[in-house]
């Protein structure tokens, strides 16, 4: 069993920056596909980027293609969500989650997903 959490959330201005990060424990990452998921005032949990446990191969949805990037570092058990060029729409509760999978990763089975932080607030605003 692993336990997440996440950090680096916080209040951005439109078109800054900010890296989310989801620190593991009592299970090495390595084991796991972890994505980053969403979660908005109203609306549906949406998965955002996800990382493979194997090969480290990479998925983002349309809407952060190009300005969000996960990278993981097994050493630290460490997953990281970089997030430049943010947008008022960005604004969310985000999520790191982790999936006993070593195949593809994929966010749009968010069940699939058995462990879950806490989250991390993001907000985008002027």
């Amino acid at each position: 069993q692993v336990q997440l959490v996440e950090s680096g959330g916080g209040l951005v201005q439109p078109g800054g920056s900010l890296r989310l990060s989801c620190a593991a424990s009592g299970s090495t990452l390595d084991k796991y596909a972890i994505g980053w998921f969403r979660q908005a005032p109203g609306k549906k949990r949406e998965g955002v980027s996800c990382i493979s446990a194997s090969d480290g191969s990479t998925y983002y949805a349309d809407s952060v293609k190009g300005r969000f990037t996960i990278s993981r570092d097994n050493a630290k058990n460490m997953v990281y969500l970089q997030m430049d060029s943010l947008e008022p729409e960005d604004t969310a509760d985000y999520y790191c989650a982790a999936d006993p999978y070593l195949g593809p990763c994929s966010v749009v089975g968010i069940s699939l997903y058995d462990y879950w932080g806490q989250g991390t607030q993001v907000t985008v605003s002027s």
